[in-house]
């Protein structure tokens, strides 16, 4: 799941969820979505639509990259091999650049430490640049490792204004 959109009217509320694979949120022939939104409903107490949304391209959303880092790390890959993977698969999708970093007992050593990697350009202090961000812990049993992850899609120029002044 990359994101959820929730949207309230006067009669219902639309949630909205972004996900990589809708056949695994949705479930069986719609067991899980049917499951979640009763519960839903009993929690608000009003009349609940939701809708799955399918992530077009997984290796340009942060929250999924990232999220892909750590489970790799607690399925014990080496954190640069899954660092330089992602890396690998993210500028092969059309990003401009990306920046990962692992921070904690990188390997299960007594010291924790920082690694990261960045290949292309993020220009993190350009506010027109889209950056996408997130950061996810990976559970292992040495602790939790974190995982920060920034996509570099490109500038968002602003529009032009039709009309005079």
């Amino acid at each position: 799941v990359s994101s959820i959109l929730i949207e309230r009217t006067a009669k219902q509320t639309d949630v909205i969820i972004n996900t990589a694979k809708p056949g695994v949120v949705i479930g069986h022939s719609g067991e899980e979505i049917e499951k979640t939104k009763k519960e839903l409903t009993k929690l608000v107490g009003e009349n609940i639509q939701i809708s799955i949304m399918e992530v077009k391209n997984p290796d340009l959303v942060a929250a999924l990259v990232a999220e892909s880092i750590a489970r790799q790390i607690e399925n014990r890959v080496s954190f640069r091999v899954a660092q330089k993977r992602a890396i690998r698969n993210t500028m092969r999708a059309g990003a401009k650049g990306i920046k990962t970093s692992v921070s904690g007992r990188l390997g299960g050593v007594d010291m924790a430490r920082s690694e990261g990697y960045t290949e292309g350009n993020i220009p993190l202090h350009t506010l027109r640049a889209d950056v996408d961000y997130s950061h996810k812990e990976a559970d292992t049993a040495y602790g939790k490792i974190g995982v920060k992850v920034w996509i570099y899609k490109g500038e968002i120029l602003p529009s032009k204004k039709k009309g005079g002044n």
